[in-house]
């Protein structure tokens, strides 16, 4: 492990580009599987499907990695500067090469003005990830970051439950209070711990200028889409609710309320 990470701090660019290749054939393999029928027939909705499961795959990889390199050292929360060990390097390469991937996939496929704000959501990530990984500075940092992904799972949940038509299931009803739970306890709690430790240490930390710019645009992101969860799942309007039901609502938008 030690060896395969030595040499991935080596190339850091080179091993950023495989592991977004491996994200593109697990990309093609998922297009394998066939998405539900009030999908099928539309080319927009159905690369979303495949978009959105490819992302809940990156979700649970890197939110399970996350939680565990947090809990097997804790150091990795106390010094998001320099702390780091080869997995929670490795880590974030992995985690790299899926941004990259959904980045590509998202404008190769025409698809960049419908989903502009994951494209901004992904340059903000991909800017700080890929300073950290050629300097092998805020490596914990990137990786107490990526405790975000935990909520990050019950999102594209919702997303492909809704798409699914399913949200009068009792899955969807426990999956938008899960969902809304995480976003608080996980979400959010990342997001301030690591603009608070940013800007407790400012003085002696590496481009804390440009770090605390970036947390600071992702933490309004974040408290927009909040509110935009709550309002959508449990404050929604009498034309909004109807709207859901018939799956009218943001047919061509990626990210749906």
């Amino acid at each position: 492990m030690e060896a395969l990470v030595a040499a991935l701090k080596r190339h850091p660019g080179p091993s950023v580009v495989l592991f977004a290749v491996l994200f593109r054939v697990l990309h093609g393999l998922l297009g394998k599987v066939t998405p539900p029928k009030v999908v099928v027939g539309d080319e927009f909705q159905t690369w979303k499907w495949k978009n959105l499961s490819l992302s809940l795959v990156h979700s649970t990889l890197t939110g399970t990695w996350a939680v565990s390199s947090v809990l097997l050292w804790p150091e990795t929360l106390s010094d998001l500067h320099v702390y780091h060990t080869p997995l929670s390097y490795l880590l974030v390469c992995v985690s790299t090469g899926y941004f990259v991937h959904d980045t590509t996939d998202i404008v190769g496929t025409g698809n960049g003005r419908r989903s502009w704000e994951f494209l901004l959501h992904h340059a903000l990530v991909l800017s700080c990830f890929l300073y950290t990984l050629y300097t092998q500075l805020y490596v914990a940092g990137a990786v107490t970051a990526l405790l975000v992904e935990v909520n990050s799972v019950t999102l594209h949940l919702r997303l492909l439950l809704k798409m699914a038509g399913a949200t009068s299931s009792a899955a969807y009803r426990l999956n938008k209070v899960l969902n809304v739970c995480t976003f608080v306890a996980v979400r959010l709690a990342t997001q301030f711990y690591v603009t608070w430790y940013i800007a407790a240490n400012y003085p002696r930390l590496d481009r804390a200028a440009f770090f605390m710019t970036c947390l600071m645009v992702m933490n309004i992101i974040m408290l927009v889409y909040l509110y935009r969860l709550i309002r959508s799942d449990f404050l929604p309007r009498a034309g909004e609710a109807h709207a859901e039901r018939n799956g009218t609502r943001n047919a061509k938008k990626f990210v749906t309320d």
